[in-house]
C-alpha cells in the first residue's frame, strides 16, 4: 500500500527564497473528508490529480494518487468540491540533500507559508533549515482540507 511520511512547519522567513525553484501553481478541493479518509482533486499547471488519504497514524497515511483528465478535474473543482477551493504556488527546495515543498498561500488563506518534508520512514531525521519555524504536523488546522476554513486563524499563528 502507498504510504506518505510527512512533516509540516510553519515558515519564519524569506531566506528559503535564495535557493527556490520556480513556483508551480495549484488549484485544489476536497470531495469528501472525513476521520477515516479524504479525497482530493488538484489541478496543477497541465495537470490534474484524484488522491485518496487515509487516516493518520503519527506522521504517516495511506495514500492513493492517480492522474486524471483536466478537463475532469476542472468539473469536479467546480461541480463536487467544498468552497472556497484552496490556491497556492508550491516552491521545491534541496536542504541537506532532502527536497523540501514550500507553499505559499493565496486567497482565503492569502499570508500563510507552510513547509512540507516528505520522508522515507517515520524515524527518519532531518537537518532544520534556518527559515524553519513551528511544526504543525499534528494540528489539523493545517490540513489542506481545514486551510480555508479558518484561515484567519492559521494566518495569524505564522511565526
Amino acid at each position: 500500500m502507498p504510504v506518505e511520511i510527512e512533516r509540516k512547519f510553519l515558515v519564519k522567513s524569506d531566506a528559503w527564497r535564495k535557493t527556490a525553484g520556480i513556483g508551480r501553481r495549484f488549484c485544489q478541493g476536497h470531495i469528501s473528508k472525513g476521520s477515516l479518509s479524504s479525497v482530493r482533486v488538484r489541478r496543477a499547471a497541465d495537470k490534474a490529480y484524484l488522491t485518496v488519504k487515509g487516516a493518520r497514524i503519527g506522521i504517516a497515511r495511506a495514500e492513493f494518487e492517480y492522474e486524471i483528465p483536466v478537463e475532469h478535474a476542472e468539473e469536479m473543482l467546480q461541480s463536487l468540491c467544498a468552497k472556497p477551493l484552496l490556491e497556492k504556488t508550491r516552491y521545491c527546495v534541496i536542504y541537506d540533500d532532502v527536497t523540501w515543498e514550500i507553499d505559499v498561500f493565496a486567497g482565503p488563506a492569502e499570508g500563510l507559508v507552510v513547509a512540507e518534508v516528505e520522508l522515507s520512514s517515520v524515524d527518519q531525521e532531518v537537518s532544520m533549515p534556518e527559515w524553519i519555524g513551528v511544526e504543525v504536523t499534528n494540528d489539523p488546522r493545517y490540513r489542506s482540507s481545514s486551510i480555508n476554513l479558518a484561515p484567519r486563524d492559521v494566518t495569524s499563528k505564522q511565526t
